[in-house]
């Protein structure tokens, strides 16, 4: 018919998404409560709550439903969601799995992890840039490395042991690069029309340069940082 636009499936998908979030948070559940209490892994509801990044499969959908207790029908319904302000958000992964990571960063509604380390490798399991990659596509998440912004291995030390200004005051020079500046420009540029998550080892900021990158950013457009939950 002419003018009739048929859904998206991922439309449906992102419609559920948003819908088993609201239940699940309107209950009080945390997303580990809610998968116990359908038999379920919590990495697949963490896909199934990921904005629609995937399709669940029925059997899922079903357990989900039946835990809490809805009809199916109730589970479809579109669910009432704030809009989604734009902004910074600083991640440290230390002390971290990768599957309670990639959940934080749902719960956030993250929409982008902007990567600061100089090489992105990792000898914690599921955070060296390839494996990470597919964990946050995976959850509808794009991953973006920007190894301009990432703090040379002779200007660690000082914020490993107290000298925390001398690194800081260090790494401010190293911005000015070229390649530096491209990335802040771009990492702004997400910023202004997303949510950004800004990736390092730490989880201490003050111990860590993508302080210096969150300031840096700041100075150039007026966004709110948050603390990853």
């Amino acid at each position: 018919m002419a003018g009739h636009r048929s859904a998206h499936p991922h439309d449906h998908a992102r419609s559920l998404a948003q819908r088993v979030r609201a239940l699940r948070t309107d209950r009080g559940w945390t997303r580990e409560r809610l998968a116990k209490e359908a038999g379920i892994a919590v990495g697949t509801l963490s896909r199934l709550e990921s904005e629609g990044a995937t399709q669940p499969a029925f059997f899922t959908v079903g357990a989900v439903a039946e835990a809490l207790a809805v009809s199916l029908d109730d589970l479809f319904r579109t669910a009432r969601v704030a809009p989604v302000k734009p902004g910074l958000w600083s991640a440290g992964y230390e002390g971290r799995d990768i599957e309670s990571f990639v959940a934080s960063l749902v719960d956030s509604r993250i929409s982008v992890v902007a990567d600061v380390r100089l090489t992105p490798i990792s000898r914690k399991k599921g955070f060296s840039k390839t494996r990470l990659g597919g964990a946050l596509a995976e959850a509808g998440i794009e991953y973006t490395h920007l190894r301009g912004l990432g703090n040379p291995k002779d200007n660690r030390e000082p914020f490993w042991d107290g000298r925390v200004e001398v690194g800081r005051a260090r790494f401010r020079g190293l911005l000015r690069s070229e390649e530096a500046q491209a990335d802040l420009a771009r990492l702004a540029e997400h910023a202004e029309a997303s949510r950004v998550a800004v990736l390092c080892f730490e989880k201490d900021e003050s111990r860590c340069h993508r302080q210096v990158v969150l300031e840096m950013v700041r100075s150039r457009i007026q966004v709110p940082v948050n603390p990853l939950a």
